[in-house]
């Protein structure tokens, strides 16, 4: 009987499942519409695409969206905050914007918690952790009675300094339960970042707070589904980091989760990294309605310790991922006199006009059609036909407006949407000092394949990459990755003046704590891998930048001030230009991480050889303004070793490569596509 490792992603338009059959070294891919509704619909639907019964599945991972979407669409639990007396105003001031500081339109976003749902509990920590004023446990039972009362979902509880000690937010929880039982969803500061930063810390728990619930049923609905059809593996759930944990832990570490779904692409960009030899990639995910940009730089994922959702910071470890709204599904429109691409979509219902549900407004996916890049009878693998006399007339409607042709319109429709999606890769490589041309690209997401050229000629990148499955790359990246686990401690110190017998210390109870974690996930000890690091900054310097140790006895050698100092200054002159050797540094925080080998798929590879006789069609595709005879491909048929000279159009069951003239394709033996690019052809 086969066994597979079996992968989920959900999209905003489409659902993604991957199964990599053990025995064959063989994957297969699954690609359902999203549905917003109900997504288990969805992902249940995908699976039965990949596999014939779930009991033959020994491993799965989830990339879920649905903590995510909760917050985008305000649609979490109702939240009580309770805080420090005397400090019930943190989370709404929270900070200025320096970067818009001089932005007169500019708004701080509108707080999750009403500054009425925040209750301010007597008791007071010291900044060294000792108790000042002991918890009023009366306060505390006489906000779980307004919980009962007014119908809150869920508690936040944020006590200044509970990152040095966590007793009275503990001691909280405890008279919560009391009083609330076990279905109202508790969160408590110190467990979500035990870091400082008041306002921060604040924020995170509130996130956590405001999605948690949401997750937690949409994780326990999926998990009884699963079961009911045979499952017998664990459920995993990808995170924003980057590594996954089990279902059950997720459920206790929603927060962690709200990311989960575009980080498994950045995870594929690893893999893909690591299988072809490419340490630094800008990786590329276009699908039906957001462009997600990601780097791995040295084989590595640029990995951030905080990021910010719509204005709100989130204190947890997140692969770093540029998003815009521009996707196959980004609706054109004429605005003061100028064409418009997104960041407006028609999401999977109605959808672009072509797919027939109603949609009459054009999109990016319509004007790719209408310009003949899109083969209608086999979008989506065949499982959908698309109507190209609507795209046709949704793009004629809006050209009718600038007096233009529909092909014309339809291929400004396609530039625009490139010189967006080119500018966002530029922010996050040239404004960093990152030469884009000293990357691949890897192209994946259902559209992403279909613009890739073009943006590798807009920032003169010489080569394109697109990976097997390439509609469902997020997916299979996701089996790609490890289980992981984070933990982080505030200690301010001068660097000169740190006990580093206490540095040892720390780093030892952070790595037994994460060995704990990851035995009770199932990970044999010898199979845990840890890595610890410090945050550093320049004396005097407000932010910090992360830098790894090569143990945790690292501190003990007698040159580690030196060896820490150069290692910061490295990372300060790679990251901002330039760099103050000699100048005194100061640790912020110490940082361990666990991580846990689940095995990993080894695809199989096929020998290269030259191979000119694969079948094709000759349709006509709009170049420049100009209908050239194009090769159209199935992606299939291409064997390792074949070689495709551009215009060409090459299709497969989850997305579309589009090779204008002046482009070459090698496939390679592990089935993947390398584009050679040249300027215009």
């Amino acid at each position: 009987m086969s066994t597979y490792r079996v992968s989920m992603d959900i999209g905003g338009t489409f659902t993604d499942v991957v199964a990599y059959e053990e025995e064959t070294g063989t994957f297969s891919a699954g690609k359902v519409s999203t549905t917003p509704a109900d997504l288990t619909e969805g992902v249940l639907s995908g699976l039965e695409q990949v596999v014939e019964t779930e009991a033959d599945i020994d491993f799965m991972v989830h990339g879920t969206t649905q903590g995510i979407n909760a917050f985008l669409e305000r649609r979490g639990v109702p939240v009580l905050l309770l805080a420090t007396e005397g400090f019930g105003d943190v989370y709404h001031i929270s900070r200025g914007n320096r970067r818009r500081l001089y932005d007169i339109h500019y708004r701080k976003p509108a707080p999750l918690v009403a500054r009425s749902d925040i209750v301010e509990v007597p008791g007071r920590l010291g900044p060294d952790g000792s108790e000042r004023v002991a918890l009023d446990e009366q306060a505390v039972r006489a906000a779980a009675k307004r919980v009962k009362e007014e119908g809150f979902g869920a508690v936040a509880v944020a006590f200044l300094f509970a990152y040095v000690n966590r007793e009275h937010e503990l001691q909280a929880e405890s008279i919560l339960r009391e009083e609330l039982g076990p279905d109202v969803h508790i969160t408590l500061s110190h467990r979500v970042a035990r870091e400082w930063r008041e306002y921060e810390r604040t924020s995170s728990s509130v996130l956590d707070a405001y999605t948690g619930p949401v997750v937690r049923r949409y994780l326990e609905r999926l998990e009884a589904e699963l079961r009911d059809r045979g499952l017998k593996a664990t459920l995993h759930v990808m995170q924003s980091s980057g590594g996954i944990v089990t279902a059950a832990s997720a459920r206790d570490m929603t927060l962690h989760t709200l990311l989960s779904g575009p980080v498994g692409g950045a995870m594929g960009g690893v893999a893909i990294s690591r299988l072809l030899e490419r340490p630094n990639l800008i990786c590329v995910d276009m699908g039906g309605t957001s462009f997600d940009i990601s780097l791995i730089v040295d084989g590595q994922p640029d990995v951030t310790n905080e990021a910010e959702l719509e204005g709100f910071p989130v204190m947890m470890p997140v692969v770093n991922i540029h998003t815009i709204g521009a996707g196959g599904g980004s609706i054109a429109y004429s605005e003061a006199g100028g064409l418009r691409v997104g960041p407006e979509s028609a999401g999977a219902d109605p959808g672009p006009a072509c797919y027939g549900r109603g949609g009459d407004r054009p999109t990016v996916t319509d004007a790719n059609l209408a310009l003949g890049r899109v083969d209608p009878e086999w979008f989506a693998g065949g499982t959908m036909k698309l109507q190209t006399e609507k795209a046709i007339e949704a793009v004629s409607h809006l050209a009718s407006e600038f007096g233009l042709e529909s092909l014309d319109l339809a291929e400004g429709i396609c530039d625009v949407a490139n010189a967006k999606m080119a500018q966002a890769i530029r922010n996050i490589t040239v404004e960093r000092g990152i030469e884009p041309r000293e990357f691949s690209l890897v192209a994946f997401g259902g559209a992403g394949p279909m613009h890739a050229v073009f943006l590798a000629r807009e920032l003169e990148i010489g080569e394109v990459i697109v990976p097997s499955f390439a509609g469902a790359f997020s997916a299979w990246g996701m089996l790609e990755t490890e289980l992981r686990r984070d933990f982080s401690q505030s200690l301010y110190v001068a660097l000169a003046a740190a006990d580093r017998d206490d540095l040892v210390e720390r780093f030892k109870d952070m790595s037994a704590r994460g060995l704990e974690a990851l035995t009770l996930e199932g990970v044999a000890r010898d199979e845990v891998r840890l890595e610890n690091a410090v945050d550093a900054r320049y004396a005097a310097q407000e932010y910090t930048l992360t830098v790894p140790l090569e143990s945790a006895e690292e501190p003990l050698s007698e040159s580690f001030v030196e060896t820490l100092s150069r290692r910061f200054d490295d990372a300060h002159l790679e990251r901002f230009g330039h760099s103050n050797p000699g100048a005194p540094v100061e640790i912020v925080a110490i940082r361990t991480v666990a991580f846990g080998d689940m095995g990993r798929s080894d695809p199989r590879r096929v020998k290269a050889e030259h191979h000119a006789d694969y079948p094709y069609e000759v349709r006509e595709v709009t170049f420049g303004k100009e209908a050239v005879p194009s090769r159209v491909v199935r992606r299939d048929d291409l064997r390792p070793g074949a070689v495709l000279e551009g215009p060409a159009v090459v299709v497969e069951q989850t997305a579309t490569t589009v090779m204008p003239p002046g482009t070459r394709l090698v496939v390679d033996e592990l089935g993947v596509l390398t584009i050679r690019v040249t300027k215009e052809g």
